[in-house]
């Protein structure tokens, strides 16, 4: 399989930088950039062979620089959501960017999502890709010690989207990456995705305040509306979560041969379109872009409320402030690790 690339624009610094595309047999297409390792595109085909654009983006550099909600980048240092945007660790504590009232929120003011990373094109026999790397300062939105990230993205032949992340820290801090694309099976700005089946096989979640700030608690999603363990629509009991859902799930799913987890699984059932997300991680946070308003234009026109959903793999939020969650603090001697497959089908 092939990479190519064309030019996608200049930062305003003058620097060049390149989106990317790499295709395989099946007709699916992923597009990328380096603003955030950014997936821009991802085109699949449905049962009767068309195509349409399944994920929220852009088709300009200058939309992914300004402002806007995460649309397909990696979020962090941290993803989700620090309460009062500080955290102690051994004895320091750590005073962070609030960029979320108060609190701060996936990483901080710059964060991972809009840092312009290196990008290397990879191709392989069955699959090609592009890695992408980038160093993060001692100090940077506060949080202590130097990390090099890297994420690897690849396409293959299955049409699997396989994302492997990485970090090497110079000194204990918390990471807790994930990728924020959001998913749109019927396509990109066509409608909303309340009629999309969803099933995440998780038998408990960890409620939040008003504020999306986890409570420290790990509750039963059994007769709430938060049950997803068997497949419904999205849309069956959203009404009962208003603004929408935006919960953390506790993966339930046991790791198989390959060291990954079902994390969710959806369908549109008027494309045939389907998608399962694979992790390594402990947890799933289900978005259903609550906040989207009309206001974001992208590819696909504008994007309204429940336009598409995240399935964000990663470790419970705010794990620095309780700790009987699994720890996200990362040591020199164990580097971080990450990895999210979305296969995608058609059915």
């Amino acid at each position: 399989m092939k990479v190519s690339s064309e030019a996608f624009g200049t930062m305003p610094d003058g620097t060049p930088v390149e989106r990317f595309s790499i295709r395989n047999q099946k007709g699916t297409e992923m597009r990328l950039c380096a603003i955030g390792a950014t997936i821009t595109e991802l085109l699949v085909p449905d049962k009767a062979g068309n195509i349409a654009d399944v994920v929220l983006g852009f088709s300009s550099l200058a939309d992914y620089i300004a402002p806007h909600p995460h649309f397909g980048c990696m979020v962090g240092r941290v993803a989700n959501r620090i309460a009062g945007a500080k955290f102690e660790l051994a004895g320091k504590v750590y005073s962070l960017d609030a960029n979320d009232g108060p609190n701060c929120i996936h990483g901080g003011k710059i964060g991972l999502g809009r840092r312009l990373w290196h990008a290397k094109p990879v191709e392989k026999s069955d699959s090609a890709g592009v890695e992408f790397t980038c160093l993060s300062p001692d100090g940077e939105g506060g949080f202590p010690g130097s990390v090099d990230f890297k994420a690897l993205y690849t396409l293959d032949e299955r049409s699997v989207l396989r994302l492997e992340m990485s970090a090497i820290v110079d000194a204990p801090t918390p990471i807790n990456l994930t990728n924020h694309t959001y998913f749109n099976l019927h396509g990109a700005g066509q409608g909303n995705i309340l009629a999309h089946e969803l099933r995440i096989p998780a038998d408990f979640y960890t409620p939040a305040d008003a504020a999306l700030i986890s409570t420290g608690e790990v509750c039963s999603v059994t007769n709430t509306p938060l049950d997803f363990r068997n497949p419904k629509t999205i849309g069956k009991d959203i009404a009962a979560v208003k603004p929408g859902y935006d919960h953390n799930y506790v993966l339930a799913s046991r790791f198989e041969a390959d060291g990954l987890r079902l994390a969710g699984a959806a369908r549109d059932t008027a494309s045939g379109r389907t998608l399962q997300v694979y992790t390594t991680q402990p947890a799933v946070q289900l978005y259903t872009g609550n906040f989207l308003d009309g206001s974001v234009s992208g590819i696909g026109g504008r994007y309204m409320k429940h336009g598409g959903f995240c399935l964000e793999t990663q470790h419970f939020p705010d794990a620095v402030h309780h700790s009987h969650f699994p720890s996200t603090i990362v040591e020199p001697s164990t580097p971080y690790r990450h990895i999210i497959e979305y296969r995608l089908g058609c059915d």
